[in-house]
């Protein structure tokens, strides 16, 4: 058993978490009925997918991410990054992707042990990543199946305009509803749209305000490590269903009555004892370590309180919220405001926000070796943030599901001397470092 998978097993786990595996693990076992029970498969992207599309048209969806990230938490990703590399794909690809090809050529058999079916349709909602072009021709050679794809154009200022608008709602209207009808042999009801929709905006009032938790003292969730739990029913298979709503409004519930037991954020050794430091973090987490990656700050009392990775899926703490009203142009407005389609400005401007809004002692970039779509530009965000704010950062390589890429001294190493950094900052008695210049590269 891997490092990661035995810490895993003895993780402390609150009730949001326990629930959110059950929903996963019932997904999966509903695709694997799919073919038996007459139902259509999409395979999609987290960014700037259109769940409530597809679930409106009764489809159930495929993320290939979360499949890899699953199997990377289940040490299952080093066998298919291996398959893959072995049919010819580099080192330097994405892993998510080579991950997700070693599966299918191992039998496309998903993380909880059940068979996923090939899809129907790739669904290609472009948002920011290049390498979604790329890997959905691969699977498209390998199912001998249509894309329809949804072309989002980037937002290098952070606005979206009537035009961004209107060309993404044609091509809804025009290429990928027609795509998707053609496929299920039925009409989209657009009253069903508009009630998922409906669902989606009260599970993200929920979300939002389970995020925004984390401004109190002590925070009562870690809005990083434990924030992947939080975010994992919206920003995949679940957003516009009863099911999200429902589980958006227990995982508040349960974060209120942490607030009112004055408990610290849960980590895999329960709650934080004491909370010494408060980062927000930039980057995806490491998943075949996910568990030694997380007690490196737990144990010494770092508390994530925001971060980007969590945003991925949907900046709804900006005060976008899915509109049953206009669907057509609130699911425009959702694919273009994702995080992964902002430039370099937008996202210093929002990790900026988040350093002060949520009273950061400093920030850290976990560099992720093999996606471009996160680390471009990571070193100019890292100096841009301590010359804004007077915070200092930490910056660390690792990569999403490829363990030969998460070297745990090293890393271990230079967030323990950013702490210690941190910790000197903060005695009266000693001198204070000048903005920018405190970093740990």
């Amino acid at each position: 058993m891997s490092g990661a998978a035995a810490a895993s097993n003895v993780a402390q786990k609150d009730d949001s978490q326990r629930r959110q595996k059950e929903m996963i693990a019932d997904h999966f076992a509903k695709l694997e009925r799919a073919k038996e029970d007459g139902r259509k498969v999409v395979y999609t992207f987290v960014p700037g997918n259109l769940t409530e599309l597809l679930r409106a048209l009764d489809i159930l969806p495929v993320l290939p991410e979360i499949n890899a990230l699953q199997s990377g938490m289940r040490g299952k990703s080093a066998g298919y990054i291996a398959e893959a590399e072995k049919a010819g794909h580099s080192e330097d690809v994405c892993t998510y992707v080579k991950c997700d090809l070693g599966m299918m050529l191992s039998g496309n058999v998903g993380p909880t042990g059940t068979k996923i079916p090939p899809p129907d349709l790739l669904l290609l909602s472009y948002t920011g990543c290049f390498t979604f072009l790329k890997w959905f021709e691969l699977l498209k050679e390998a199912y001998k199946c249509e894309v329809a794809m949804l072309h989002v154009p980037y937002m290098p200022d952070g606005v979206v305009t009537p035009d961004m608008r209107r060309y993404v709602v044609d091509q809804l209207r025009d290429q990928i509803i027609p795509a998707l009808e053609r496929v299920t042999g039925k009409k989209l009801d657009l009253d069903e749209l508009a009630r998922r929709l409906a669902l989606s905006r009260q599970a993200e009032d929920d979300l939002v305000a389970v995020w925004e938790s984390a401004r109190r003292r002590p925070s009562p969730i870690d809005g990083y490590f434990g924030g992947v739990y939080y975010i994992g029913p919206m920003f995949t298979a679940f957003r516009g269903t009863e099911e999200a709503v429902a589980y958006y409004r227990s995982l508040k519930a349960e974060v209120d009555e942490r607030i009112a037991q004055k408990l610290g954020a849960q980590t895999p050794d329960g709650p934080i004892a004491q909370e010494k430091y408060r980062l927000v973090i930039e980057g995806p987490p490491n998943w075949t370590s996910f568990y030694d990656f997380w007690r490196m700050f737990s144990r010494e009392g770092a508390v994530p309180v925001a971060s980007t990775y969590t945003r991925v899926g949907g900046l709804y703490d900006t005060g976008f919220r899915h509109d049953p009203e206009h669907p057509l142009e609130s699911l425009a407005d959702y694919c273009l405001g994702c995080y992964t389609n902002l430039g370099l400005p937008s996202r210093v401007d929002l990790l900026e926000r988040y350093i002060k809004d949520y009273s950061a002692d400093g920030f850290l970039i976990n560099s992720v070796k093999s996606c471009n779509s996160f680390s471009a530009g990571q070193l100019l965000i890292l100096r841009e943030l301590e010359k804004r704010t007077g915070v200092p950062g930490a910056f660390i390589e690792s990569d999403l599901v490829d363990p030969r890429y998460f070297g745990k001294a090293n890393i271990e190493n230079r967030i323990q001397s950013y702490f210690q950094m941190l910790e000197a900052r903060k005695e009266p008695t000693r001198a204070q470092p000048q903005s920018g210049s405190g970093s740990v590269a």
